[in-house]
């Protein structure tokens, strides 16, 4: 079974050694790389082709673009059209992979036929430090439980476009690609995916995070989670999904209320 690694990049120069070196260590060898840049103005492209290899594609879009999450989604669709293999492993470019974590997931992939999305738990570097994140229970009661990073998200092919054209809407600029793809997984198709207790990639945070722009409780928090409740009820509606408004969609919309 071959793996497609597509990879997301927008000026992490300094971050892409680590993260083609962790794809060339894997202990499963069936792969090729798809590398989409977004029109980087640092060493991005410089530095990805002193890796170029028959098993490394290179993609440039050189179009200035603006849209926020819809970036993201447009460069790892992108990225699926030119691929070949039989799964799908998103990939920032600012993270990377345990070296196990293609044998083990094309593992769960082969003995879990019906299941088509599997999410592993990142490893957090922060500061200096590495920290295994697993599955914990909320204080209260939200629509969705933690949110996998990009990086911890894999898909059948032949199920991922499927994935795509329905999380890619033009609204809600501030809602990424993981997020939607959560909900979509938990409320649409509910049996289709797996989550994986294993801690299979690293995941970076920075300055630079666009995490780090909604620091939590923050005025930008609350108006994203605003949004993330917005964009929720959208999808409920749009597949007939009869939600009930919590505790957590009343106090966002009144805090937000506030501060607009």
């Amino acid at each position: 079974m071959k793996a497609s690694i597509v990879i997301a990049n927008y000026n992490s120069e300094k971050f892409i050694s680590d993260c083609i070196d962790s794809i060339n260590s894997q202990s499963y060898k069936n792969f090729e790389i798809i590398f989409f840049d977004d029109n980087s103005n640092d060493n991005s492209i410089s530095t990805i082709q002193k890796y170029k290899s028959s098993n490394i594609k290179i993609i440039e879009n050189k179009i200035q673009t603006n849209f926020g999450c819809l970036n993201q989604i447009n460069a790892f669709n992108k990225a699926i059209e030119v691929s070949s293999g039989e799964i799908i492993f998103f990939l920032d470019s600012d993270d990377y992979f345990h070296e196990k974590k293609l044998e083990k997931i094309i593992k769960l992939f082969t003995d879990e036929k019906s299941k088509n999305i599997i999410f592993d738990y990142p490893i957090i570097l922060k500061n200096d430090q590495k920290i295994k994140i697993k599955n914990k229970k909320k204080f209260f009661k939200t629509y969705w439980e933690y949110i996998h990073p990009t990086s911890c998200i894999s898909i059948r092919k032949s199920f991922v476009e499927e994935i795509i054209n329905s999380i890619s809407s033009n609204e809600f600029t501030n809602i990424w690609m993981d997020f939607r793809i959560h909900l979509y997984s938990k409320y649409i198709k509910k049996k289709d995916y797996l989550i994986t207790d294993e801690n299979l990639t690293y995941y970076r945070q920075t300055e630079n995070n666009i995490s780090s722009k909604f620091k939590k409780f923050s005025i930008n928090w609350w108006k994203r989670r605003n949004e993330a409740h917005d964009y929720f009820f959208s999808i409920a509606k749009k597949n007939s999904i009869k939600i009930n408004k919590n505790f957590d969609f009343l106090i966002t919309k009144l805090i937000y209320s506030i501060i607009k």
